[in-house]
């Protein structure tokens, strides 16, 4: 896997721009976590690593805070957030940003398609917990390594295992592929329990062959959003896993 110490934020924002169907996958993650926002209702909602578009664009009610490690997505996030009272944008790792900064524990605490990415996710996951109010969930989402896509390559002889690393990975500098036991075990070590979980937009194809199909019109908005749905008939198969979760001591 990718050297977890060498990670370069910067690169890291421009190549996430360029990655071929990464938005389409993006806006089904962003989806689910509205609903989740929806279904939970929280009344301040943290968002670890909001990207180029922060959940609080789509979102009125909550509070919000955002943490973000990366110059430009600061940027734009203050940016977006200018005229808004309800929320507040601190720069930095959540790891190292205090719990005053934060204004205080938040009922919902986001860490989405980010888990997979950082050094040390053990005192991610940490500090997510210490940022989430009693009561509250801390909402987690991570590549599946028994998505349909890597079981396909797998069987097609391209890969040796579903959680083989691959050139997106290498790319994006990611150091692992989770499937759920994985996700859970280090949940669980966190202090974080299970409340509820599932998956998202069944892939059959890798990110560059989805686009190709998507360019050419055969894959279409439709057919996009039955893979989404398919993905609650067959939560294993999903292109990503997610869990809601919560403090063992709430």
């Amino acid at each position: 896997m990718t050297d977890p110490g060498a990670r370069d934020l910067q690169d890291y924002s421009e190549q996430y721009r360029l990655l071929p169907f990464e938005p389409v996958q993006a806006a089904y993650r962003r989806r689910l976590v509205l609903a989740r926002v929806g279904a939970l209702r929280p009344a301040r909602v943290l968002e670890v690593g909001c990207a180029d578009r922060p959940l609080f664009v789509d979102v009125r009610g909550p509070r919000h805070v955002v943490v973000e490690p990366t110059e430009a997505f600061v940027a734009r996030a203050r940016a977006e957030a200018a005229d808004r009272t309800d929320v507040l944008v601190v720069p930095g790792l959540l790891e190292e940003v205090r719990l005053d900064e934060l204004g205080g524990p938040c009922d919902l605490v986001v860490v989405a398609g980010l888990l997979h990415e950082v050094p040390d996710p053990a005192r991610l996951l940490g500090a997510a917990r210490a940022a989430c109010a009693p009561g509250g969930v801390v909402h987690v989402s991570v590549p599946n390594a028994r998505s349909l896509h890597r079981l396909l390559a797998v069987a097609m002889g391209l890969i040796p295992t579903p959680d083989t690393e691959s050139e997106n990975q290498r790319v994006l500098q990611q150091r692992a592929v989770y499937d759920a036991p994985r996700l859970e075990a280090e949940l669980a070590a966190a202090g974080l329990r299970v409340r509820d979980r599932g998956s998202l937009l069944v892939k059959p194809f890798t990110h560059a062959q989805m686009q190709r199909l998507v360019d050419s019109g055969f894959l279409t908005a439709e057919m996009l959003d039955g893979l989404d749905r398919l993905a609650v008939e067959l939560p294993g198969l999903g292109s990503e896993i997610w869990v809601d979760a919560e403090p063992v001591d709430a």
